[in-house]
C-alpha cells in the first residue's frame, strides 16, 4: 500500500474519494473538490485507489492530496481504508464520478453543528441529457421529498455524506462484504438507526452525478443489482421492508401490481375471466400509484413525464426480480469491517 500525505493542523473533516478505473471523472471531481468555499485548511481530500489499472494514479498525483493505492477490494474497503488514514474528526463521501458544489464541504458539515447528529446525507443533481438519466434523477428528488419530511433518517447514500468519525469506527465502517457500490450505505445506515443515533438530510449538500445510467439496459441493470442486494440488507434488518424512511411505499406496491399483471397472464388461458379480471385490476392500480410520479415528472420534465409508466415497469420489474433473486440466493462473502 502507498500513501502519499498533505496534512493541515486545522482540520476539521476528511473527504474520501475511492476510485476504481476513475480516469474519465476524477480530475473534474479532484478541481471541485480543492475549489470549495470552505477553508482549505479545514479539510483535506484522501483518494484510495482501488487497485485500477488505467491513468486514476497519474491524475491523483497532480494534486495536493493524500494518495492511497490498494489492491482491488471494492468501495466498501477503499472507504475504509481512507477513514483508517483520516485525520479529521468528521469522515466525509463522494465518489469519483461526482462533482461537488462549490459549497458542498460546508453544506455537508452544517448539520454536525448539532452534536446529536452523527451522520447526514446530501443531494445527487445531474447536467445529463439522456431521457433514462433525467428520469433516474427525479426518482431521487421524489426520494428527497420523502427524506425532507423526516427530522431523523435512516438512510445516508455514499456520494454525498458525512460521519462521526467516531461513531463510524465504532461501527466498524462499511461491512467489506458487499463486494460492490450497492447498498453497503443501506446496511451501515440501519445499523446506525439501530441505535436511534441521529441522521439527518441537507438537500443543499448538492453533488452533480456524471454517472446516471443513461440507457434502458443499463438502468434495469442497476435496478436488479438494487432489488438483489437491498433484499440481502432486509435479510438483516427485516423490520425495514415495512417502511424506512427513504423508499416510497408506492414503489413496493408498484411492484406487487406488475407482479400480479404478470401472473394474470397464464391465468388467461385457463380461466379466462378470472385472468381478465386479475389483469384489469392490477394495471389499473398499478397506473393510479404511478400517477402522482407521472404528473410530477410532467411538471419537471413534459419528456420525462410522457415515458414515465413504461419506466416504472421497467423499475419494478428490475427492482422485483433482483429481490426474487435475492431472497433465493442473496448472502455476503465471509469479509467483514473489522
Amino acid at each position: 500500500m502507498a500513501v502519499r500525505n498533505h496534512r493541515s493542523r486545522n482540520l476539521v473533516a476528511s473527504v474520501i474519494v475511492p476510485a476504481f478505473n476513475g480516469e474519465p471523472t476524477l480530475a473534474k471531481c479532484l478541481d471541485a473538490l480543492l475549489s470549495q468555499t470552505a477553508a482549505r485548511d479545514s479539510y483535506e481530500v484522501i483518494v484510495v485507489d482501488d487497485g485500477s489499472v488505467d491513468g486514476t494514479r497519474n491524475i491523483a498525483e497532480r494534486y495536493p492530496v493524500r494518495y492511497c493505492f490498494q489492491k482491488n477490494q471494492g468501495p466498501a474497503a477503499a472507504r475504509n481504508q481512507g477513514a483508517s488514514l483520516a485525520s479529521g474528526e468528521i469522515l466525509l463521501f463522494t465518489d469519483c464520478d461526482c462533482v461537488p458544489a462549490p459549497d458542498w464541504v460546508m453544506e455537508i458539515l452544517s448539520p454536525f453543528d448539532d452534536e446529536a447528529v452523527v451522520a447526514a446525507k446530501g443531494a445527487y443533481k445531474t447536467k445529463q441529457t439522456e431521457i433514462v438519466a433525467r428520469f433516474a434523477q427525479i426518482e431521487f428528488e421524489e426520494r428527497y421529498e420523502l427524506l425532507e419530511k423526516t427530522p431523523n433518517i435512516d438512510m445516508v447514500d455514499t456520494y454525498s455524506a458525512g460521519y462521526r468519525k467516531d461513531i463510524f469506527l465504532e461501527m466498524h465502517g462499511f461491512d467489506t462484504g458487499f463486494p460492490k457500490a450497492d447498498n453497503e450505505d443501506t446496511d451501515l445506515s440501519y445499523r446506525i438507526a439501530s441505535r436511534s443515533l441521529k441522521m439527518v438530510f441537507n438537500p443543499r449538500a448538492i453533488v452533480v452525478h456524471l454517472g446516471h445510467p443513461d440507457t434502458l439496459m443499463r438502468y434495469a441493470r442497476l435496478k436488479f443489482s438494487r432489488g438483489y442486494w437491498r433484499m440481502v440488507v432486509y435479510k438483516r434488518f427485516p423490520e425495514k421492508m415495512i417502511r424506512d424512511s427513504y423508499t416510497p411505499q408506492t414503489l413496493k406496491l408498484q411492484i406487487v401490481s406488475l407482479f400480479l399483471l404478470v401472473v394474470a397472464i397464464p391465468i388467461l388461458l385457463v380461466a379466462p375471466t378470472l385472468g381478465a379480471a386479475l389483469g384489469t385490476v392490477a394495471a389499473v392500480v398499478f397506473f393510479a400509484l404511478s400517477l402522482p410520479f407521472i404528473l410530477a415528472a410532467l411538471r419537471k420534465d413534459v419528456t420525462v413525464g410522457i415515458v414515465s409508466a413504461p419506466l416504472l415497469a421497467v423499475r419494478a420489474a428490475s427492482l422485483g426480480l433482483g429481490a426474487l433473486w435475492g431472497i433465493a440466493f442473496g448472502r455476503l462473502s465471509a469479509r467483514q469491517a473489522a
